[in-house]
């Protein structure tokens, strides 16, 4: 299959890239691992940030600041412009095509608080955002002529001489190898925090995919030690409470009843407070009792459902028991406010990039935006180098290769337990890579996760059909997942200091100038890593205090 423009991934960043390259007359073909609208942007709920001033005077320097505050000096100063600047026409772009946000008697769009922002700017549907946008997307890039390609497995990266030519994937219907060749590629098929399997509110296949692709094609991936943990999990099974529950008012409480936290702080903060109440030995729930049936109903509907199937909890009159789970990953692949990253004619947004717009601890509100704002960018960028550029040929032994390496997964008996194997792996990355983490606990991980890379070696299927066989896949994913949490504890390791999401128990405090964490793979798979320092800190710093500073 040959396209124009390749797209890795269906949520809001991919679709909009997608939306964006069509726009320009260009052939685009959209590939994703399951079917379209399952994605992490279906389940961000809450909202999406941007200064509208419906409900109160606001202004793009005030989401700047509060951007930047939150990301504690690893913030690109340009990106997170980028990102405030554009958001507005965003918002109003995404309305104009028919995304059904909550409006305002007067008909202009409603927002409400989230955490770490001074004002009112997040926008919403009540708490299902993230599907709404998503389902509404997917409809116009149906209309626009993108061509979904649901159910195949991406594989790999294929370059020459420094240059896209496409990537190798996996036909999930019968476990065949195919290359899909492109003029530009763009990936945007999200975080790893699935890696943190049983304490995330992921789906348990987002495991960094692209992530493991690009460190086997030596590029540079940046700050995979910050890992946000959403504080809101349901206790039960880590389903994702949205902050939409603390935007509309809702109380953090323990098992006395009090109140520990100001809801509306930002979600590092809230999270090791939970942390240090859980330690005491209190429970911790979210209660929303307050707040009266009738605004549940209207602005929390998905909070109630969840609750009630999970849990047959009546919000309206009973607590909600929570834990703080993984939810978001700040670092990724390293890439430009063009989102273009060291390969010409490859881009990356949304989560799967790391272009410095949270820096150390995202707000709530600026994944969506993100996606949306650096979508649009990547989409465009990737159509105007496929109008200027010609099809690369394709090496077909990297795909030959591939081919074998199925085969090998299919041959031989099995010695493991795939599942077995991914949850150890979660159990392990949220005990010594989570929310608190040491030197100790990290040296640890690290020889675990060693340890479960040779045994991947002895994996193979024990189905033999190839017929949507979930194993191969699993076997795949389980592989990639291996690959990121190395280079997660690799990076843990190396940051000293504690920052954002970041929390080190034995830091000897933070670095006058923060500096960023940039992992490469070497020949025979060793783990390079160098520390960058902020070029941007500085002026930031200016930025605020010329802004904000009396």
């Amino acid at each position: 299959m040959i396209y124009d423009v390749l797209v890795v991934g269906g949520g809001i960043a991919g679709l909009s890239a997608a939306l964006e390259a069509a726009s320009k007359g260009t052939h685009v073909g959209l590939v994703c691992k399951s079917l379209p609208l399952r994605s992490n942007s279906s389940m961000a709920s809450g909202g999406i940030n941007a200064v509208l001033s419906t409900m109160e005077p606001d202004e793009v320097s005030a989401h700047v600041a509060d951007t930047l505050k939150s990301g504690q000096g690893l913030c690109n100063l340009d990106a997170v412009r980028v990102m405030c600047q554009r958001a507005p026409a965003t918002i109003r772009k995404l309305h104009k095509l028919g995304v059904p946000f909550d409006l305002t008697e007067e008909e202009e769009i409603s927002q409400r608080s989230f955490g770490g922002s001074g004002k009112k700017r997040t926008c919403y549907i009540g708490d299902k955002t993230g599907s709404a946008l998503v389902q509404q997307l997917f409809k116009k890039c149906r209309e626009a002529g993108v061509e979904f390609l649901p159910n195949h497995f991406v594989m790999n990266l294929i370059e020459s001489k420094g240059r896209m030519c496409g990537v190798s994937v996996l036909r999930k219907s019968d476990s065949q190898v195919l290359a899909f060749a492109a003029k530009a590629v763009v990936l945007a098929s999200g975080g790893f925090a699935g890696i943190y399997n049983g304490h995330t509110t992921n789906p348990l296949d987002t495991n960094g995919d692209m992530l493991a692709a690009a460190l086997r094609a030596k590029l540079w991936v940046k700050d995979l030690e910050l890992v946000q943990f959403h504080p809101t999990g349901l206790a039960k099974n880590g389903a994702l409470l949205s902050e939409a529950a603390r935007g509309e008012g809702g109380y953090l409480v323990n098992s006395k009843g009090e109140r520990f936290i100001d809801e509306l702080s930002t979600r590092d903060k809230i999270t090791r407070a939970i942390m240090r109440q859980m330690e005491s030995g209190e429970k911790v729930f979210l209660d929303v009792r307050h707040l009266g049936s009738a605004k549940i109903e209207t602005k929390l509907p998905s909070l109630k459902q969840t609750c009630w199937s999970s849990l047959n909890i009546d919000v309206a009159c009973e607590l909600i028991p929570i834990t703080p789970v993984a939810h978001y990953c700040m670092g990724g692949i390293e890439v430009d406010v063009n989102a273009q990253t060291t390969i010409k004619g490859l881009f990356a947004c949304g989560e799967v990039a790391c272009g410095g717009a949270h820096g150390a601890n995202r707000l709530g509100g600026n994944s969506l935006i993100e996606g949306a704002v650096f979508g649009e960018i990547a989409g465009f960028n990737a159509a105007h180098f496929a109008i200027k550029n010609i099809f690369l040929p394709i090496d077909y032994e990297s795909v030959a290769k591939e081919m074998r390496r199925v085969e090998y997964i299919y041959g031989g008996e099995n010695l493991y337990n795939v599942n077995a194997l991914r949850k150890q792996l979660g159990k392990t990355m949220f005990e010594k890579v989570g929310i608190y983490r040491d030197e100790a606990s990290l040296v640890d991980a690290f020889e675990y996760i060693k340890y479960l890379r040779k045994l991947t070696a002895s994996l193979h299927c024990i189905t033999k059909s190839k017929d949507n066989n979930v194993e191969i896949v699993a076997i795949l994913e389980l592989a990639n997942a291996l690959q990121v949490a190395e280079a997660v504890v690799f990076s843990a390791l190396s940051r000293k200091d504690s920052i954002g999401a970041h929390e080190r128990t034995d830091a000897k405090g933070l670095f006058a100038s923060p500096a960023h964490t940039v992992v490469t793979t070497l020949k025979g798979g060793f783990l390079k890593i160098e520390r960058e320092r902020t070029g941007t800190f500085w002026r930031m710093k200016r930025w605020l205090m010329r802004h904000f500073i009396n």
